[in-house]
């Protein structure tokens, strides 16, 4: 009689590690599937990057709640890596005047009441004590969020994959999946391998959701994904004589969210140089201003940076999103079948969160249930 296993992930990126990571505790009796391979090699998954942002400074407070506690966990996780991979640099949002007038409402200063609120650890900067901590800068105000910065992606995946192996969690690769049937107390996974029983399933697999949904016997509800990605992202190689003001020492992680812009400092021996991107973020307004790509950004708010070489970000350090209609994540059982579980929607910002989100899938499939009111985010909401 075929094994049944307690849980089978579909989807190896950071969100389906992770869900292992927290079973793991449980269970030896998992296996997650992955149609590519794992790893920063995975051109395929939402977390192909070097660095991704961590940071609190969301306009909505129950995101920011999260963010912080996704943060708790990933503190507690990097005391089994064999190097950090939290970068404790902050995030500091920024404005100017001549290009949002309205500075009061701007993301840098709603998203610092948010923090306060919150009793979060925020700094608000003026331009004079911008100019004598962050003299990258030419900008008039500054908020940083103080317990903040980025996470370097290769160590995380290592580290994941390290303690999976160790408790001998089933890990393949180049997996397809062509069916799921739920019968009455497992269910019945096929794939290329062959088939696998499972107490419960749990289906992590980005913009590949939709597809993995058509492959649920009776299953008929598709999410209203949104596949969204950086418009531009350029890596900025500043003078030799200043190089270590835009490092991880020096330079925090940085936004100007209302016109579409966010920075990573050069991680020393990692990264290659100061990483800008531009994009519209699903979680801000973005005006129409004078500073429409990296570029124009660099001229008016940091000119250091102006003469700097400037290349376009390629290989492994880009990433992609996978957005919801009504921007808020989807995780929960999949509408009409209680043993199949689905994680996605993650608003261009999903990484950070990825232990609360584990753990949170965990305890649905293994628990029963959560401690977390996630309503919000139901599934149901499209059935």
């Amino acid at each position: 009689m075929q094994k049944v296993q307690d849980l089978v992930i579909i989807g190896g990126g950071v969100m389906g590690l992770s869900t292992a990571y927290y079973a793991s505790h449980f269970t030896q009796k998992i296996t997650i599937l992955e149609k590519a391979s794992i790893g920063v090699e995975n051109k395929k998954a939402a977390s192909f990057s070097y660095t991704r942002s961590i940071r609190n400074d969301y306009l909505d407070p129950l995101y920011a709640r999260l963010a912080y506690q996704a943060r708790r966990l990933w503190l507690e996780l990097q005391q089994h890596a064999t190097e950090p991979f939290l970068i404790d640099c902050g995030c500091l949002n920024i404005a100017k005047s001549n290009v949002t007038p309205n500075l009061s409402e701007t993301y840098a200063v709603q998203s610092f009441q948010i923090l306060t609120d919150l009793k979060l650890k925020a700094e608000a900067l003026s331009f004079d004590e911008l100019q004598q901590r962050f003299p990258q800068f030419d900008v008039d105000l500054g908020r940083l969020d103080v317990e903040a910065g980025m996470l370097y992606v290769p160590e995380v995946t290592r580290t994941f994959l390290s303690a999976l192996r160790e408790r001998q969690v089933d890990i393949q690769e180049q997996v397809e999946v062509s069916q799921i049937r739920q019968r009455d107390d497992h269910v019945v996974v096929t794939t290329n391998n062959g088939e696998l029983l499972a107490a419960k399933v749990i289906i992590v697999a980005g913009l590949g959701t939709n597809e993995l949904l058509k492959q649920i016997e009776g299953c008929s509800v598709q999410f209203p994904l949104i596949p969204d990605r950086p418009s531009q992202c350029k890596y900025f190689f500043p003078p030799a004589a200043r190089r270590a003001e835009f490092t991880t020492d020096s330079l925090p992680v940085f936004a100007y969210l209302d016109v579409g812009i966010y920075g990573h400092p050069i991680y020393e021996g990692k990264t290659q140089g100061v990483k800008i991107g531009f994009y519209h973020p699903p979680d801000a307004q973005v005006v129409s201003t004078h500073i429409h790509d990296v570029h124009s950004f660099v001229e008016e708010c940091m000119p250091v940076l102006r003469d700097a070489q400037a290349v376009d970000v390629q290989d492994v350090d880009q990433c992609f999103y996978d957005l919801v209609a009504d921007d808020n994540f989807i995780l929960g059982n999949a509408p009409g079948f209680e043993h199949i579980y689905v994680g996605v929607g993650w608003r261009g910002t999903g990484y950070k969160y990825a232990p609360w989100i584990g753990q949170t899938l965990m305890q649905l499939a293994l628990e029963g249930g959560t401690v977390y009111d996630i309503s919000r985010f139901s599934p149901q909401r499209f059935a």
